[in-house]
């Protein structure tokens, strides 16, 4: 199943290449990934056995094209097309998006390519999706074959539901692209009809936060106004009896609301520790909405000073929590909830 990751303006997708063994599979992908700009493309993986040449899957993410303001990674897949292997088969397509099926034109492959199609209609068919309506491609591939079973006679065996197919020689590359560019089509035809691709909007400006290391008041004396003085508007009927958001909570997209409300709450009893460790705790969640990475490219991603994020971390690991400590938390936080609320999370209001 896609995933949107909103802070890398990222839509990844998973297409599996399925089909009988030997029918071109893994060398198509290969073909691919030859293609592909190597700064645009992860590792080729693949993990041959004796009876096939894939036993799992070779791993492949491309950055394609952008669908609105996001951009569009594939992760390719290539299933083994032994029958003794349909449990690995059923793992490697659970989640798919997409399915290109690579039918060899050998006169003797026939009944093969039959029986792999029908596998995988009865394989998504367990995961609740008809095939009928699941973004599908064919090639018919080996088309270089002195003997190659006429095209027509393939179409007539294989594409009863008349999804887009091509002739293709994986070994040469012929059709294998025009493949992937229809499968692609398909792709992101069925993520705006399963209104997966978020629309494109404008990204809403925050203020940046009035706390600055580079002023003359201290930093607790700067939290502790904005806690004081500058508190947010109280709403009339707080749900749940919660109290009204302080300034660093109300910057706070939805999702970190909650935890926000309780490093205001510590740092106003005096419980400094439970501050910051309360701020760390939320810091690195809301560091993980710009994927899973160090906390330095993190902190890159989204814009924040990644000195300011080490120094948080670095302080809690001094010993006994102070109110500067948990001032400067609080100040890191409110820098990370301006970044999200940029980056397009939804706010508390949204």
């Amino acid at each position: 199943m896609s995933t949107v990751n909103v802070m890398a303006r990222e839509i990844a997708a998973k297409i599996v290449f399925y089909g009988p063994g030997l029918s071109g599979k893994t060398t198509t992908l290969k073909r691919i990934y030859e293609t592909v700009k190597p700064s645009l493309r992860g590792e080729l993986m693949t993990l041959p056995t004796e009876a096939d040449r894939t036993l799992f899957f070779d791993f492949l993410p491309v950055r394609v094209e952008r669908v609105g303001d996001y951009a569009l990674r594939l992760a390719l897949y290539t299933v083994p097309g032994q029958v003794f292997y349909n449990a690995t088969r059923k793992l490697v397509l659970q989640g798919s998006d997409g399915v290109v099926f690579v039918a060899d034109s050998n006169p003797g492959a026939q009944d093969a390519n039959r029986e792999s199609m029908a596998n995988l209609e009865e394989n998504l068919a367990e995961q609740g999706i008809a095939l009928d309506s699941f973004p599908l491609v064919i090639q018919f591939n080996k088309r270089d074959l002195g003997n190659a079973v006429p095209v027509a006679q393939m179409r007539a065996l294989l594409n009863k539901r008349n999804v887009p197919d091509f002739e293709t020689i994986a070994m040469s590359g012929d059709g294998v692209l025009d493949a992937m560019k229809a499968m692609i089509r398909l792709v992101i035809k069925d993520l705006r009809a399963r209104k997966i691709v978020p629309p494109s909007k404008p990204r809403p400006s925050a203020p940046t936060p009035s706390l600055s290391k580079d002023s003359g008041a201290s930093l607790e004396s700067q939290v502790q106004e904005h806690l004081v003085q500058a508190p947010a508007p109280e709403p009339a009927a707080p749900p749940h009896g919660k109290p009204a958001l302080g300034p660093v909570a109300a910057l706070a997209p939805a999702a970190l609301i909650d935890p926000a409300r309780v490093a205001e709450m510590y740092f106003a009893q005096g419980d400094f520790e439970g501050c910051v460790r309360t701020c760390l705790e939320t810091l690195q969640r809301g560091l993980a909405f710009a994927g899973e990475s160090s906390i330095a490219h993190q902190s890159f991603l989204l814009g924040l000073n990644g000195r300011d994020v080490l120094d948080a971390y670095t302080r809690s690991q001094r010993g006994a929590s102070n109110i500067d400590d948990a001032s400067f938390a609080l100040f890191v936080l409110a820098q990370l909830f301006v970044r999200l609320t940029q980056a397009g999370l939804p706010s508390p209001e949204q």
